[in-house]
C-alpha cells in the first residue's frame, strides 16, 4: 500500500513507561461511553485494544450490519474511527493521553459484513508533544492488508484539555452530569 505520509526529520525513538499495561492485557481507556471502545455505549465499536511487545498493538473488530457504507461493506466512516481509535490508543503505552492531530487512511479492498477486521500497530517515534503512528487491517492474512493508516496524535493534559467538557458527558444511565 502507498502513502504520502512523511515522517518529520527529527523524529526522536519512543520508549514504553515502565508502567504501562503488560503485554497481551486490554489497555483500559477513558470511560465506557466511548463510541470506538466504551462496553456501554448503546452503539459502538467495542474495540478492545491489547498491548503488544514493545510499543506495538493489536485489535479486532466484527464488522456488523449497522456497520454497512456500501452493499454488503462496511462503511468507511467506520474503518477510519477503528484506525482512529487503534493508532490513538497506542501512546498509553508510553503513558501519554493524546487527542487525533491528523489521520490518513488508504483504503485497498472492500470489507464485508460479518467479517472480522484484524488491527497491528505501532508508535514510530514522536516529536515534543507528537506521536506518529501506524496501524494495518487485515481480515485474517497480515500479507492480505485491506487498509493501512498513518497517525499524528498530540499529547495533551486531560483535566485542561477537557474542561469545560465533563459537564456535559452522558453516562451509562443515559443522564448528562448535573442531569
Amino acid at each position: 500500500m502507498k502513502t504520502s505520509f512523511v515522517l518529520p526529520a527529527d523524529i526522536e525513538p519512543l520508549s514504553r513507561d515502565p508502567k504501562a499495561t503488560s503485554p497481551g492485557r486490554r489497555i483500559n481507556l477513558h470511560h465506557s461511553m466511548c463510541f470506538g471502545c466504551g462496553a456501554d455505549a448503546p452503539v459502538g465499536l467495542r474495540i478492545d485494544v491489547i498491548a503488544g511487545e514493545g510499543l506495538t498493538v493489536s485489535a479486532s473488530m466484527k464488522v456488523e450490519d449497522w456497520m454497512q457504507g456500501g452493499p454488503g461493506v462496511i462503511h468507511g466512516g467506520l474503518l477510519s474511527t477503528a484506525f482512529d481509535e487503534v493508532m490513538g490508543t497506542s501512546p498509553l503505552l508510553l503513558r501519554m493521553p493524546v487527542v487525533t492531530g491528523h489521520l490518513e487512511i488508504d483504503y485497498a479492498k472492500p470489507i464485508p459484513l460479518g467479517s472480522t477486521v484484524q488491527f497491528t500497530g505501532e508508535i514510530l517515534g514522536g516529536v515534543r508533544r507528537k506521536v506518529y503512528t501506524r496501524a494495518v487491517a487485515h481480515l485474517g492474512d497480515p500479507q492480505e492488508p485491506v487498509a493501512a493508516a498513518h497517525g499524528l496524535f498530540i499529547a495533551i493534559d486531560l483535566e485542561k484539555h477537557f474542561a469545560g467538557y465533563r459537564d456535559r458527558a452522558v453516562h451509562p444511565s443515559g443522564h448528562q452530569n448535573g442531569a
